[in-house]
């Protein structure tokens, strides 16, 4: 399984770039995206990213990875996931 990290831009010269997620930096590749620059948010999958996040996208794909380290350590993971306790699951729009 391959997991997407949602990085935060430092710094670019249009090929590669200067991520960081939350005390890791590294560079990583940015020639799949068009136009990005300092301070955005991307998707990074093996050092290339993929595409851009908005906040909240980031902030939820952050709070899903905190959840999993939780849940690997044994800990409860339900404050990750609140939009989601005490609610019947449902599909998404497009797999309806």
């Amino acid at each position: 399984m391959c997991l997407g990290l949602p990085m935060t831009i430092v710094e670019t010269d249009g090929v590669t770039a200067l991520c960081e997620y939350g005390n890791e930096q590294r560079r990583i590749s940015v020639m799949l995206l068009a136009d990005v620059s300092a301070g955005a948010k991307v998707l990074v999958h093996i050092d290339s990213a993929v595409r851009l996040l908005d906040e909240n996208e980031a902030m939820l794909i952050c709070k899903a990875l905190d959840g999993l380290e939780a849940s690997l350590n044994g800990q409860s993971c339900d404050r990750f996931f609140a939009d989601l306790v005490g609610r019947e699951p449902q599909l998404p729009e497009h797999l309806r």
